[in-house]
């Protein structure tokens, strides 16, 4: 049955693809899937064999479907308070609520199909792991207790944003090593800071700020609630200014020595699509601008995907 983007939309027990989308963040979810094609090819230096890539490409997508899913599965009783204290979430042009948001809370699915689904995904992402290499499989399985943990924090520390970074890292290491048995401690180190830095500045802050009043409301402790807009809003810039200068080295060091033109090219292109928007942040202090950073830093992994892909055709 089609769903539309309302809380009514499905019913409870009943199959309908778009609030299982939704549940996993799909549209999100697609765009997160460059860093750890990123990762792979700047690890390995080239395309790996057609079968990695195939293997691959399932294997993340089922590793960020299942991820997503088990953060509103765990976050379950938490925004339901949060949707039954504060109504629903009306805010518009933001990519996770592409299709509904939390849509398990807004009564749009039954836990136990949530469940499910989460538990399909899953298995399909470990067994995938695992065969590219069982040390991706224990990656996943840290993942998913990371991110149970995430959440379990909520009203605890805001401090639990730096889990939160640490999960998004663990996807594009765990694509280094599907295609290196061994890559490099400074490479993972880099590769590492880059995704975390930028998760942070570009991904946790923007995506809490709309959510500021209403987690107050039910006690939750994010960035923006407890460190205030202003000092969340320079954060979120500091992070991104990092991300972007770690770019540099891990573009022009890896195995794949991206070429001067096109690594300065990645720099200069991240810095147009994530510092405007954290700066209009910082200086407004605006639901609307967190959302256009939310957005855009969404689209960060992509371009630097399109600068490694041009890099392997002009070679």
């Amino acid at each position: 049955m089609p769903a539309s983007a309302s809380p009514s939309a499905g019913t409870p027990g009943r199959f309908a693809l778009t609030v299982y989308l939704a549940l996993s963040r799909t549209p999100h979810g697609i765009l997160d899937l460059a860093g750890p094609f990123c990762a792979a090819l700047l690890c390995r230096g080239g395309l790996p064999p057609l079968s990695v890539v195939v293997l691959g490409c399932v294997t993340v997508f089922a590793g960020y479907t299942a991820v997503y899913a088990l953060n509103d599965i765990v976050d379950y009783r938490s925004d339901k308070r949060q949707v039954e204290k504060s109504g629903r979430d009306a805010r518009c042009n933001y990519l996770d609520a592409a299709f509904i948001r939390h849509p398990l809370a807004h009564g749009c699915l039954s836990l136990p199909a949530a469940i499910a689904w989460f538990f399909c995904w899953v298995a399909v992402a470990f067994v995938g792991a695992y065969a590219l290499n069982p040390v991706c499989a224990w990656l996943l399985v840290a993942g998913c207790l990371l991110e149970t943990a995430y959440c379990l924090l909520l009203t605890v520390t805001h401090l639990r944003a730096l889990i939160n970074g640490v999960v998004k890292s663990l996807g594009p290491l765990a694509a280094a090593y599907a295609v290196s048995p061994d890559p490099a401690p400074w490479f993972l180190l880099l590769l590492f800071a880059w995704v975390f830095t930028w998760e942070i500045g570009g991904q946790n802050i923007p995506a809490d700020w709309h959510d500021a009043v209403r987690d107050a409301v039910t006690g939750a402790r994010t960035m923006p609630v407890v460190l205030g807009y202003r000092r969340a809003s320079r954060l979120a810039v500091a992070c991104l200014g990092a991300s972007l200068v770690l770019s540099a080295p891990l573009l022009a060091a890896s195995p794949l020595a991206v070429s001067a033109p096109l690594w300065l090219a990645a720099l200069l292109g991240g810095a147009w699509l994530l510092l405007p928007p954290a700066v209009r942040l910082a200086a407004t202090r605006e639901d609307a601008a967190a959302s256009a950073l939310f957005n855009r830093a969404s689209f960060y992994p992509a371009l630097v995907l399109a600068v490694l892909v041009i890099e392997l055709l002009v070679r």
